[in-house]
């Protein structure tokens, strides 16, 4: 039997995130001045709630987006690949979820091969209004913040998931000045 291997183009041209992603959210986050305010306001608009969450993540170098390994409650992870515009505001993010089993030796083999760029550590309350997931964050180090994700699926479109994080936007009374651009490893690394 004979095995015809094609080789890869030495510098092969990357198709674009959203090309590779069959996920995309619309997020926004902001700096929150009152947390309680805020959990306030989360409770009142709250179709849903997921509970309080211990998250660690565990960012590594890469390429393009972000790589973190994301740690809930010691209890479950999962590798998190995502890509998005780093400006204030309600933007586009496109990512791949995968389920880890064995997330200190991921971890370790992750942390060996790219070696670790920054660890974010917080504690974080989820809150659901339709398809958008509110987080109410204290970050380590850094501070309080809100963030929303409108998870685009075949029920609700990225119109529909722009027009639910203006409502909340309005609903929080956030301003622009509150809005960030990048990520929480980009504020600590």
């Amino acid at each position: 039997m004979t095995v015809v291997v094609t080789p890869s183009p030495p510098h092969p041209v990357t198709p674009s995130p959203r090309h590779r992603c069959p996920l995309r959210n619309i997020e926004l986050k902001a700096r929150l001045a009152d947390l309680d305010a805020a959990r306030e306001v989360a409770e009142a608009v709250a179709t849903g709630r997921l509970g309080t969450q211990h998250q660690v993540d565990t960012y590594f170098p890469c390429r393009e987006g972000r790589l973190k390994l994301r740690q809930i409650n010691g209890l479950s992870a999962q590798l998190v690949w995502y890509a998005r515009a780093d400006e204030p505001g309600p933007k586009p993010s496109d990512y791949v979820l995968v389920p880890v089993s064995n997330p200190e030796t991921l971890k370790a083999a992750l942390t060996a091969a790219l070696g670790v760029r920054c660890v974010v550590e917080k504690r974080r309350e989820v809150f659901l209004y339709h398809n958008v997931r509110i987080h109410l964050d204290e970050v380590e180090g850094l501070g309080q913040f809100l963030e929303f994700e409108a998870v685009i699926g075949p029920e609700d479109d990225e119109a529909t998931g722009h027009r639910r994080l203006e409502d909340l936007a309005r609903r929080f009374s956030l301003s622009g000045g509150q809005m960030l651009s990048g990520s929480y490893a980009d504020m600590i690394s």
